[in-house]
């Protein structure tokens, strides 16, 4: 494929926006008939105004984000006062409690978790002030149809249903607009009807992400951009924030002019996973490409996908493109055919997030030319991404960025971002001396996290004071218990447990901390399940699974064994902040807050030579790896496990990796269990209750054998007869089935040799 001529914006603009101003009125009218009102509404401004009086009579105030639709649907609870701002309770997301990955219902179990939360607080769904949905509604609809108009008569195909699939299914939009508030009603269980006020869902993005950030409050400007697939009214959406305000200052007012179309579309085409599922896995895939934009053989090429435009806008080749004519159904031109071959198709494609049985997972070939296009799609991905935030740098003149949307989850760009916009950036372009962009991004930057951000945006909008800043992730649903421990291994009899006692108090806490290192450093492959799960994509410490990084086969077990995914795919490192420092290059961009950048997994950074021969198997292809930090005061568990693993294997790290098989993250103790049995390769399973007793579940049919259990429980009484004094005696063993150590038999094969 030679140079293609570019082409850009639809053929009719002007006729899509007075679609879009006309059917906005029309939307407007009928979505406060269904209780779902604007923010400009007399209702929103009513419930603002009340906020108001509240924060200034000293009250603490209440107030629910809604996903109501699309997909990540959930719910969140925040609390509001004058004097500790607003500060986040809960984050609750609906895949978690239904199993679907990336749920588009609407969220009826994620509001009854919100309801049991609010009853712990001393208060009912009836002392909420205010319901925040994350979509402006009419805008989305009207905008919708706005774009179909402007690229009329070729567009008609848009209104098929079957062009939806995959790509803009706006069905569970429109289902929560005409029952959300009856929905709502009965979920709470509340008597009267609770409108819900709509908010721009960039604004969503931007006010979490930057009220949560370490750059929160600065009376220096901070840079927020927010880019995904789309929102309301465009994907792009960049603001300026300072102190407690923030001011939108450009909106693309595009929907397909998006780096997150293009990345999701190629990697589901090229890739074969559904979208949703196929980005994550692309990137990873990209590392194993030639990399060099001088000779990687697509680069050049498919950069013709997007026109760079003056002042950091991108378009999007429409020569190439079909997806804003075609979706999926002809997503490519025939140029683009020629360079990436014909697209997989929908059907086609594997959902990797619904595994109905692990033994039926096949793996597409991982052949040169596919890592290849990867990575020329990665670097495209990356030139756009700094072509948009070198010209945001030039305008607002700050150095500070908070990223968010979906496209913040290229933890690999936003590494490429720090490199970029260096010091040497800052010197030749600006002429400042010892500056370099400094970058924050959230756990959850994409549609996980906008629930939060429906609240945070309405509090701040109406004078609530900024709150604390996010130091964990640890907000979705509620920790095990005892009574659901037993009664998760009780339905599933081929599940034993051995039971610990009481972690309460700090020593026992560090004795099972150890003990966990313990059987990692003997090769086991472990799961953890403690208090509140993570909210985002990424497992951090509460639903994770554990390994030792010092094996050089970890990597290959792992991907083949225990998660059945594609050998591409890499592991990220835990580690202490000393453990991290010494092993990876931490960057001075994500230095503030102590290096709080590196606490979410949203960011990659490179390995030190030492870091392949020690912990090879969380170093990636490309040299990089995912690093989470983690700090004794937000998660003294986990800390104390890492410590404990620099003991036992001499470094302060583990892989870790989410606690799923084929499902979202694992929210309850069941569905923990259930993960352990459709995993041939978990050894067990450590859960910590609120009460401090600790579990160790595991699976007596591993490897259909008799007693699948038999090596961890032998590895346990090991543990215990060199220190029998750090259970204070209260380790005992459970429906073992042959509960007499002595008579285990010692020469399983070990998965690992």
């Amino acid at each position: 494929m030679a140079l293609v001529h570019t082409s850009t914006g639809p053929a009719h603009p002007r006729l899509g926006r007075a679609t879009s101003w006309i059917l906005a009125l029309i939307y407007t009218k009928f979505a406060a008939w269904r209780g779902y009102f604007r923010a400009s509404s007399v209702y929103a401004s009513e419930r603002g105004a009340s906020f108001r009086r509240k924060l200034e009579a000293g009250e603490q105030i209440y107030l629910l984000g809604l996903g109501a639709g699309g997909h990540n649907s959930g719910a969140a609870l925040v609390r509001c006062s004058k004097a500790k701002g607003i500060e986040l309770l809960a984050n609750d997301e609906e895949e978690r409690y239904s199993g679907i990955k990336h749920c588009t219902d609407f969220p009826v179990l994620s509001l009854q978790a919100i309801n049991r939360r609010l009853h712990r607080e001393g208060q009912s769904s009836a002392d909420l002030h205010a319901c925040l949905g994350t979509w402006d509604y009419p805008a989305f609809a009207a905008e919708t149809f706005g774009a179909i108009v402007a690229e009329a008569p070729r567009s008609w195909a848009w209104m098929q249903p079957r062009m939806h699939q995959g790509l803009a299914d706006a069905t569970p939009l429109y289902q929560a607009l005409w029952h959300g508030t009856a929905w709502l009603r009965t979920a709470l269980e509340l008597k009267p009807r609770l409108p819900i006020v709509g908010l721009r869902h960039h604004d969503c993005h931007a006010s979490y992400s930057y009220a949560c950030s370490p750059f929160a409050g600065s009376s220096e400007a901070t840079m927020v951009a927010v880019l995904d697939g789309a929102g309301d009214t465009g994907a792009i959406s960049l603001y300026e924030a300072r102190g407690s305000e923030l001011r939108l200052v450009y909106d693309n007012r595009s929907f397909f002019d998006s780096l997150g179309h293009v990345y999701s579309i190629i990697s589901a085409t090229q890739g074969g996973w559904t979208p949703l599922s196929s980005e994550g896995r692309y990137m990873g895939a990209a590392a194993w490409g030639n990399s060099c934009r001088l000779t990687n053989p697509y680069y050049m090429r498919l950069r013709q996908i997007f026109h760079f435009g003056a002042d950091g806008q991108i378009f999007l080749n429409r020569r190439l493109a079909r997806w804003h004519l075609k979706g999926f159904i002809k997503p490519y031109s025939d140029e683009l055919t020629e360079l990436l071959g014909p697209a997989i198709d929908l059907a086609r494609m594997w959902d990797p997030d619904a595994i109905l049985s692990v033994d039926d997972v096949v793996h597409s070939e991982i052949t040169r030319e596919r890592v290849d296009k990867a990575a020329a799609l990665q670097l495209v991905f990356e030139d756009a991404l700094c072509h948009i935030i070198g010209a945001f740098i030039q305008k607002s003149g700050s150095h500070q960025l908070v990223l968010t949307g979906g496209c913040a989850l290229n933890c690999v760009a936003n590494m490429r971002l720090l490199d970029h916009f260096g010091e040497g950036y800052f010197d030749r372009y600006r002429g400042e001396k010892n500056t370099r962009l400094h970058l924050w991004v959230p756990p959850n930057p994409g549609d996980a996290g906008v629930t939060i951000g429906a609240a945070y945006a309405f509090a701040m909008q109406h004078g609530a004071p900024l709150g604390p800043r996010l130091s964990h992730a640890f907000y979705c649903g509620d920790g095990p218990t005892d009574d659901a421990i037993a009664a998760a291994v009780d339905r599933c009899p081929e599940v034993a447990w051995v039971h610990l006692g009481n972690g309460a108090d700090s020593t026992q806490r560090d004795a099972y901390a150890d003990l966990l290192a313990f059987l990692i450093a003997q090769g086991a492959v472990m799961g953890l399940v403690q208090g509140s799960a993570e909210t985002g994509p990424r497992a951090l410490g509460h639903r994770s699974i554990l390994a030792n990084p010092c094996h050089p086969r970890m990597l290959e077990h792992l991907n083949a064994v225990v998660k059945h995914r594609e050998r591409v795919r890499p592991l990220a490192p835990m580690a202490t902040l000393a453990a991290a420092k010494e092993y990876f290059e931490l960057q001075e961009g994500a230095s503030d807050d102590a290096y709080g950048a590196y606490n979410f997994m949203v960011l990659t950074a490179k390995a030190k030579p030492a870091a392949r021969t020690k912990v090879p198997a969380v170093v990636h292809e490309d040299g990089t790896s995912r690093v989470q930090i983690v700090r004794a005061e937000t998660d003294p568990f986990t800390h104390a496990f890492l410590q404990a693993m620099g003991r036992r294997v001499g470094v302060e790290m583990a892989v870790n990796t989410s606690l799923n098989i084929g499902s979202p993250i694992v929210q309850t103790p069941l569905q923990a269990v259930t993960a352990l049995r459709r995993s041939k390769g978990l050894d067990g399973i450590v859960m910590l209750t609120a009460s401090g007793a600790a579990w160790i579940a595991y699976d007596r049919s591993i490897g259909g054998r008799k007693d699948g259990g038999q090596r961890l429980r032998q590895w346990i009484s090991n543990w215990q007869s060199v220190q029998p004094a750090a259970t204070d005696g209260a380790m005992a063993l459970d429906r073992g089935g042959d509960e007499d150590l002595d008579s285990l038999i010692n020469d399983l094969d070990r998965p690992l040799q």
